[in-house]
């Protein structure tokens, strides 16, 4: 898939606009676009960033057990109070670099298996941490950490993005590979194709519009 970056973790939350509230009290982040159905907050378009979809019920965690945005000024982790629906953590980041996504945190039932699967859309194999195993991308990595999945029909995780420079070059080699492709959108300033990932973890390969760096 040969995708550059973790572009963005798309989360379902009740009130995405007290979630974004919170982000903002904590963060030098801004609101990068708004609408009924979702708020997307970032430092800039062109870091990573979080997309706050719109839900009717409140999310449970499902597999997911955080997001972390790197603070170059951080000196130790903390929590961001989002409420009940997720958690959102910030950890210390390069002094010399942006606040941008970290990582994202996930339970699976086989972290092995589940790494190799990353690695097959473009990830490198990180360090293993005890039994939880991770994967990079760029600067940021995806963690597998081993436990049950508990059953939801309200995921707090909406999907995972991927930064790609052509969504339909990324479609096209996601049909010759066998992966599951879900859904094509073409928006106002990005084009991305959906897929099924690892452990029914939805994957968009995301490619930015020229009018997206203006946002």
């Amino acid at each position: 898939m040969h995708p550059t970056r973790l572009d963005h973790v798309a989360l379902n939350v009740l009130d995405p606009e007290r979630v974004a509230a919170a982000l903002l009290a904590r963060l030098p982040f801004r609101v990068l676009e708004e609408t009924h159905d979702f708020v997307l907050v970032g430092r800039r378009p062109d870091l990573g960033k979080l997309t706050l979809l719109r839900s009717p019920e409140v999310s449970e965690p499902g597999a997911l057990v955080h997001v972390a945005i790197a603070v170059p000024c951080a000196i130790a982790s903390s929590s961001v109070d989002v409420g009940g629906e997720l958690a959102v953590e910030l950890v210390p980041g390069d002094r010399d670099g942006e606040v941008d996504l970290d990582h994202v945190a996930l339970r699976v039932a086989d972290p092995c298996a589940s790494a190799r699967a990353w690695l097959d859309l473009g990830f490198e194999r990180g360090e293993r941490i005890g039994c939880s195993e991770r994967v990079r991308l760029g600067n940021a990595f995806v963690e597998l950490r081993p436990g049950v999945t508990p059953t939801t029909e309200r995921p707090a995780l909406a999907h995972v993005g991927l930064l790609v420079e052509s969504a339909n070059d990324a479609r096209a080699r996601a049909e010759q590979t066998g992966l599951d492709v879900r859904r094509f959108v073409e928006a106002e300033n990005s084009r991305a194709v959906f897929v099924s990932g690892p452990d029914e973890v939805e994957v968009e390969l995301v490619e930015h519009l020229p009018t997206f760096a203006l946002v």
